[in-house]
């Protein structure tokens, strides 16, 4: 899926909100535990991890010369993001951005960001970046408009609700089908609930998250799905009367991830693939969930 907010504060949690999540955690029977220490499980990229000299450092083909040029959304959510600010290197995926051009040969003061919404980056059509970091979930589908590197987060999607909400004690999916559910259009988090799910009604969608957010708060959804570092950071920075109700362990049977964006035959999708992977194989991408996603690793699995 992907993720976005009401509230465009910090982006790590607060400490306080970092204690009640620990709380959650401690409670809760997660499955998911050991994913910050072991980073993304598997490639999911759609070229081979293989470049050759076309990868040499900082002699990519770029959109601009000797510019590496990376997009996302505006306002960029945390924990993925801090201060709405992607250039200033902190949470996780400005972090994995700035990690891959540092391989790709690029140091900070040759990256460029750009504002592209989410659902234009991976849209039929040339792009305006050389990849994009946005929370965007690797599909069969999405692959038909554009290339993804290897997976560089394995996702679990997850349900919040506000704590009086008939959904709030769901412990299994059966639970879901009759409450009102909500979600973000065009994302993973929408497709969960109407191929698993499957809910009596009609599912409410949402142009951003923080819509959706919003529509909980006001008791016009019974429960929102977001992927599961999204639900963490709702329940403990913006809804205080909230709880994460569980977690799904896979979307439709598979392991979801996230995946860089490029350009449909883009001649650096084999270049950043290879840069994943190595952050991948010398531990890189797990140190940086541990630093920037550690909060939000543990919640029931709904079954």
């Amino acid at each position: 899926m992907r993720t976005a907010f009401a509230l465009r504060v910090p982006a790590r949690l607060t400490s306080a909100a970092a204690v009640l999540v620990l709380g959650l955690t401690a409670a809760a029977c997660a499955p998911q535990e050991d994913s910050a220490s072991r980073g993304p499980s598997s490639p999911a990229g759609s070229a081979p991890a293989s470049a050759g000299a076309s990868c040499a450092p900082g002699k990519l083909d770029t959109r601009t010369a000797d510019v590496l040029t990376i997009g996302t959304d505006n306002p960029a959510y945390a924990p993925w993001f801090q201060d709405n600010k992607p250039a200033n290197g902190k949470g996780y995926e400005s972090a994995v951005a700035y990690a891959v051009a540092k391989r790709l040969g690029y140091g900070k003061g040759a990256v460029t960001w750009r504002t592209v919404a989410f659902n234009n980056a991976f849209a039929p059509g040339a792009k305006s970046f050389d990849f994009d970091i946005n929370q965007v979930s690797v599909t069969a589908d999405r692959r038909k408009a554009v290339d993804f590197s290897s997976g560089y987060y394995d996702v679990r999607q997850a349900v919040v609700a506000l704590k009086d909400s008939p959904a709030a004690n769901a412990t299994d999916v059966a639970a879901l089908k009759k409450v009102k559910l909500g979600a973000q259009v065009g994302t993973t988090s929408l497709d969960l609930i109407n191929d698993e799910i499957k809910p009596e009604r009609t599912a409410a969608v949402y142009q951003k998250n923080d819509l959706a957010v919003a529509a909980l708060k006001n008791g016009q959804v019974d429960a929102i799905v977001v992927d599961l570092p999204t639900a963490f950071y709702i329940t403990s920075a913006e809804l205080d009367d909230a709880k994460v109700v569980g977690q799904f362990a896979t979307t439709a049977g598979a392991q979801e991830q996230f995946g860089l964006v490029l350009d449909k035959g883009s001649p650096l999708t084999a270049c950043v693939t290879e840069a994943v992977d190595a952050l991948r194989a010398d531990g890189t991408l797990a140190k940086l969930e541990q630093q920037w996603l550690s909060d939000a690793v543990g919640a029931p699995v709904l079954k």
